[in-house]
C-alpha cells in the first residue's frame, strides 16, 4: 500500500487518511463498493458509495501512473541515460504530462528533420549557434557544407542546425510546462466545414460551421458534437493559442543575446512553436478536454440511468401488455404476477385495418380469463392511439391503462437473453413481454438490456467506452444493491449485478435453483458450486429469501450480524420475529450495550432501521403519467399551450420531455426555471412529471421547444 498515494487521495477528496487506507485495503481484498459502503462503515468511517468509488478510481489512475513511471525508468536505465537527477525528477512527477515531458528527450525517436540533420553531422554547428556566441553563423556554417550529405549551401547547413535547435526547445520540460499553462488558459477551439463539404452535407452540424470559443470554457456536449463532426469527416477542428505570446515565452527562455546567432535561435523557436510545440500541446489539451467531456457525459448518463433503473415499480400484477403497430397490428401478451408469459396474439384496432370491435372484444375476454389488473401500452409508433383505444374500453376503475417507455425493448427482444428465455417466440412477442415486465419492475427488466440502448445518454457512442462501461456497471450494481434481489425469482441477468456474484456464479445459482428447488435460507447459498465464503460475504446481504424460516433472511441485515440481533431479542425476552414486529420493544434497545470490536453504532443503527422495515424497497410509489387528450402529433401543438409531460432524458444543455406526441421536446437549460441553472440535473430527473409550455414547433426539423419557466414573457 503506497502511503504517499493514500495521503494524496485523502487531500484531494477531503477525507482522512485512515478512511482512504481502510477503503483501499478492502478493495484490495476483493470487496465490492456496495458491500464496503453498506457493511463496513466502522472501518471506513462511514464512506458512502460515491466516496469509495472515488478512492478506487484515483488508486487505479495512480497505479497506471506508477506503471508508466516504472517503464520509463527501466527503458532509460537499460540505455544508460538515467542519471540521479533524472531519476529523482521522474519519481517526483505527479502527472503523466510531467513524466512524459522529462522522458521526451530520451524517447526512442522516429526519423525527424532534427535527427536527419544530426545524422548529417550538423550537431556541432547547432550547439555553437545555441550557445549564442558573438559569431557569424554563415561563416561558421561553411565547413559543414558537404554535397554528399545533401548540404549544398550555407543555408542548408543553417536550416539543419535550426531543425536540431527546434527539437531541443521542443524537448525542454520547462518550456513545455509554461506553454501548456498558456494553452490551458488561452487556447481557442475553432471548427470549420471540411474541405469539399457543402451545406447539405454538414446540415446536422450547421451550428459549428463557423464556431470558435475558449477551449477551457466549452461545454462537454458542444465539444463532443464538434468532435463527432470531425470523426465523420464533415468538420475540421483546430486548437490555437495566442501565437505571439507563445513565441514571446520561448524567446524569453532561449534567446539570451542580441547577435546573429541569437537571431538563428529566434527563428528556430518560431519554427518549434508553429511546427512542433503547438500541434503537440494542442493534441494533448484536446485529449484532456475530451477526457473531461467524456467524464461529464458519463456522469449525465449515469444520473439518468439511476433514475430510470430506480423508477417506481407497479409491483406484482397480472398484466396485459401491448406493443403497438399500425400495418402489422398490435402484439398483445398476458403475464402473470411473476412475469410469466400466459398468452400472446395480434390484434388490429388501429389504421389501416381498424378492426376495433373485434380487438375490444378480445381484450375484454383476456382481462376476464387472466384476471388482468393493469394494461401496459408501449409508447412507440402508434402508442398514443393504442393507449386511447384501450382507455376507451372502460375496463373498470380497478384496471389502470398505462403508457410505458419502451426504449430498448427491441434490443432485448433480439438479445441472447430473450432467445434463451423465449426460444419459441418471435421478437414481437419478446418485445411485448419486456414492455409488460418493465411496468411491473423496471429494474429487473432493464438489467437485461445494454444500458447504452436505454436512450438516456448524451453522446454515449462518442465517449471512452471503457470509462462508460465501468460507470454503467457500477451504477447498475449500486441500484440492484439498493433495492435487493429476491433470490428465488431473479433472472440470471439481475443476479449477475449482485455484488460478489457476476455472470458465472449467477448462472450456477440459477442452475442449482432449477435442479434443487427454491433456496430456503441464505445459508443454503453456500451449497451452490463455486460460491465460496468470500462471494457469500459480498452477496448475502443483498439477496432476499422471503419464505425463509429466519425472518432476517428477507431483510438487508447481513448474516454476520445475525448473532447480535438474536442477542438483542433475547435480552428483551423476544424472538427475532417478535422484535421485528414490536415498535415499542425496539424503542427500549440500548445500542451502546452491543458495540464490539466488529460491530459499531453505524451498523447497529442500520440494523435497527432494517428491523423496522425489513427488505424495504427504496423506490417511490408508482404513479401513472397522463397526457392531454387530443394532443397526439407534433402538428397538434401550438405555441403557448400548457401541457403535462414526463422527463425522458437530461443533458448538460437541458431536458427532453415527452408530451405524448411521439417526439420529445427540449426544455433548454435557460428555460428550466426562473433562475440561473448551472446543471439541468439540479432541477429535473428522468421520469419526473413536469408541466411545460410550448414555445416553438419546427415541423420540418422535427424540433419542439418547451419551457418550464413561470414568466411567460421569456
Amino acid at each position: 500500500m503506497n502511503t504517499a498515494h493514500l495521503i494524496r487521495i485523502a487531500a484531494e477528496l477531503n477525507l482522512e487518511e485512515r478512511q482512504v487506507r481502510a477503503a483501499a485495503e478492502l478493495l484490495a481484498s476483493d470487496c465490492t463498493v456496495p458491500f464496503i459502503a453498506r457493511y463496513r462503515k466502522e472501518a471506513t468511517g462511514g464512506l458512502d458509495e460515491v466516496a469509495v468509488l472515488s478512492v478506487r478510481d484515483r488508486l487505479e489512475k495512480l497505479a497506471a501512473l506508477d506503471k508508466r513511471r516504472a517503464a520509463i525508468l527501466k527503458s532509460m536505465e537499460e540505455r544508460g541515460v538515467l542519471t540521479d537527477e533524472l531519476r529523482a525528477g521522474i519519481r517526483a512527477a505527479e502527472t503523466l504530462s510531467e513524466l512524459e515531458d522529462i522522458y521526451l528527450p530520451f524517447r526512442p525517436k522516429r526519423r525527424t528533420r532534427g535527427s536527419q540533420a544530426m545524422d548529417r553531422g550538423l550537431e556541432p554547428l547547432a550547439r555553437r549557434i545555441f550557445a549564442q556566441e558573438d559569431m557569424d553563423p554563415k561563416k561558421a556554417a561553411i565547413p559543414f557544407m558537404d554535397p554528399e550529405k545533401d548540404i549544398r549551401s550555407v543555408e542548408d547547413a543553417l536550416a539543419g542546425a535550426r531543425d536540431i535547435i527546434a527539437e531541443w526547445i521542443n524537448e525542454d520540460a520547462g518550456a513545455r510546462a509554461e506553454l501548456r499553462d498558456l494553452f490551458s488558459r488561452k487556447a481557442v477551439i475553432r471548427s470549420r466545414p471540411a474541405k469539399g463539404k457543402g451545406e447539405e452535407d454538414t446540415a446536422k452540424f450547421k451550428d459549428y460551421l463557423d464556431w470558435q470559443e475558449p477551449l477551457r470554457r466549452i461545454p462537454s456536449h458542444r465539444l463532443l458534437a464538434i468532435l463527432r463532426g470531425r470523426k465523420e469527416g464533415l468538420l475540421t477542428v483546430a486548437i490555437q493559442p495566442e501565437e505571439e505570446e507563445a513565441l514571446r515565452i520561448l524567446e524569453r527562455r532561449f534567446v539570451r543575446a542580441r547577435n546573429l546567432a541569437a537571431g538563428q535561435v529566434r527563428d528556430a523557436a518560431a519554427d518549434c512553436s508553429r511546427r512542433l510545440l503547438s500541434p503537440s500541446l494542442a493534441n494533448e489539451l484536446l485529449a484532456a478536454a475530451k477526457q473531461k467531456a467524456d467524464e461529464d457525459a458519463v456522469r449525465v448518463f449515469v444520473d439518468n440511468l439511476r433514475e430510470m433503473l430506480l423508477a417506481p415499480p407497479l409491483g406484482s400484477k397480472n398484466v396485459l401488455a401491448l406493443d403497438p403497430g399500425f400495418r402489422t397490428g398490435c402484439k398483445l401478451v398476458c403475464l402473470d404476477r411473476q412475469g410469466r408469459l400466459l398468452e400472446n396474439e395480434t390484434i388490429y384496432p388501429l389504421e389501416p385495418q381498424k378492426r376495433r370491435e373485434e380487438a375490444a372484444a378480445r381484450i375484454r375476454d383476456l382481462v376476464l380469463v387472466f384476471d388482468i389488473e393493469a394494461v401496459a401500452v408501449g409508447n412507440g409508433t402508434g402508442g398514443r392511439e393504442a393507449f386511447a383505444f384501450c382507455r376507451s374500453l372502460d375496463l373498470g376503475p380497478q384496471i389502470s391503462v398505462i403508457l410505458v417507455n419502451e426504449s430498448g425493448a427491441s434490443v432485448y427482444s433480439a438479445s441472447e437473453a430473450a432467445r434463451e428465455e423465449f426460444p419459441d417466440q418471435d421478437v414481437t412477442v419478446r418485445g411485448s413481454v419486456s414492455i409488460g415486465r418493465r411496468l411491473m419492475d423496471p429494474l429487473s427488466e432493464l438489467v437485461k438490456i445494454d444500458p447504452k440502448s436505454i436512450g438516456v445518454g448524451q453522446y454515449q457512442h462518442d465517449v471512452d467506452q471503457k470509462l462508460l462501461k465501468q460507470a454503467l456497471d457500477d451504477t447498475v450494481m449500486s441500484c440492484v444493491s439498493a433495492v435487493g434481489v429476491e433470490v428465488n425469482m431473479a433472472s440470471k441477468q439481475l443476479l449477475s449485478y449482485v455484488p460478489g456474484l457476476g455472470p458465472r456464479l449467477a448462472a450456477a445459482l440459477i442452475e442449482h435453483r432449477d435442479r434443487q428447488g427454491p433456496f430456503l435460507t441464505r445459508q443454503a447459498l453456500l451449497d451452490v458450486p463455486g460460491l465460496g465464503p468470500k462471494s457469500f460475504e459480498q452477496a448475502a446481504g443483498f439477496l432476499r429469501i422471503r419464505e425463509s424460516p429466519d425472518p432476517l433472511d428477507a431483510s438487508a441485515v447481513h448474516p454476520e450480524s445475525y448473532p447480535v440481533v438474536e442477542r438483542i431479542a433475547a435480552d428483551l425476552g423476544l424472538s427475532v420475529q417478535e422484535l421485528m414486529r414490536g415498535t415499542k420493544a425496539r424503542g427500549r434497545i440500548e445500542l451502546d450495550r452491543y458495540v464490539s470490536d466488529t460491530v459499531g453504532l453505524p451498523t447497529l443503527n442500520d440494523i435497527l432501521d432494517e428491523l423496522a422495515k425489513p427488505g424495504r424497497d427504496p423506490r417511490r410509489e408508482f404513479e401513472a403519467v397522463s397526457f392531454t387528450e387530443g394532443i397526439n402529433e407534433p402538428e397538434d401543438l401550438k405555441p403557448g399551450m400548457q401541457l403535462p409531460g414526463v422527463v425522458t432524458n437530461v443533458t448538460n444543455f437541458g431536458a427532453f420531455v415527452d408530451v405524448g406526441v411521439h417526439q420529445d421536446g427540449l426544455v433548454h437549460i435557460s428555460q428550466l426555471a426562473d433562475r440561473f441553472v448551472a446543471r439541468a440535473s439540479d432541477v429535473v430527473k428522468v421520469g419526473q412529471k413536469v408541466s411545460v409550455r410550448v414555445l416553438e414547433v419546427d415541423l420540418e426539423r422535427r424540433r419542439i421547444a418547451l419551457s418550464m419557466r413561470q414568466d411567460s414573457s421569456s
